[in-house]
């Protein structure tokens, strides 16, 4: 998926490697590279124009430029940098001591939050503990029944309650998980092919009926540019505390990361 990007980092470095000493031109002539390529791989401008600004502050220090290695310096900057955008720690679901815990899952709709809340009950069944599927998605035309399939595939209950009020299926999912003893409820939440109030309005509702453990959001890798901006709408109304990014299998650029 970064492999284009990658690519056009290599070519850029390589570009750098056979200049010896660098000069502040060689190194603005190389930010405009980068910036170029992570504009072509679909990264969001807002990002860019942070990054570039960072890097080259970074780079044009004088102990960079006057070092014996400036190129390899200025490598490691970019690299450091792209680590740092990316995140350098490898994040765990953590479960709280609370039975159950719930876990919601939030995101546009085709951003394929049904398939992960079951990607995700698989893998809690794998580590031991005992899932519980809730389908609060009443919009999507079969979206329950969807989750119902999954759900049967892996060995995993589903709820769907009365089918209508999302709200009360999410509560309802939590109860039954406590009468059948199941130690982890996952939130199928709606979605929309856009933003809008309404779907924000019932994230909030359900998260103040449940109050879950973790709110994920699921996002789409072929989102592109605009993730930035959904994401940061949903930050603001459910304020979230990871993302399943989907499709990373596909043909996208990789921006959205």
């Amino acid at each position: 998926m970064f492999d284009n990007l990658s690519d056009r980092l290599q070519g850029i470095f390589s570009g750098l490697r056979g200049k010896g000493r660098l000069t502040e031109d060689d190194i603005n002539s190389a930010m405009r590279e980068v910036r170029m390529a992570m504009l072509e791989a679909d990264v969001n401008f807002k990002v860019v124009k942070q990054f570039v600004a960072r890097t080259k502050e970074r780079c044009l220090d004088a102990e960079v430029l006057d070092s014996l290695s400036p190129t390899q310096n200025v490598i490691k900057i970019v690299t450091d940098e792209l680590t740092e955008l990316l995140g350098r720690t490898d994040s765990k679901l953590v479960l709280s001591s609370r039975i159950p815990n719930v876990i919601m899952l939030v995101g546009l709709q085709g951003s394929g939050k049904t398939t992960a809340a079951a990607k995700l009950a698989y893998r809690l069944k794998q580590e031991g503990h005992s899932p519980l599927l809730a389908a609060c998605d009443v919009y999507r035309p079969a979206a329950a029944d969807q989750l119902e399939t999954l759900g049967n595939e892996i060995g995993v209950r589903v709820f769907r309650g009365d089918g209508k009020d999302p709200v009360s299926i999410a509560k309802g999912g939590v109860q039954d998980a406590i009468d059948n003893l199941r130690d982890v409820v996952i939130v199928d939440t709606a979605g929309r092919l856009h933003v809008d109030e309404q779907m924000m309005e019932e994230a909030q509702a359900i998260k103040s009926a449940v109050k879950p453990d973790q709110i994920l959001m699921v996002v789409d890798a072929m989102t592109g540019q605009d993730v930035v901006n959904v994401a940061a709408a949903f930050s603001e109304r459910v304020d979230f505390d990871g993302v399943i990014m989907s499709k990373m299998d596909g043909d996208a650029r990789g921006g959205g990361a």
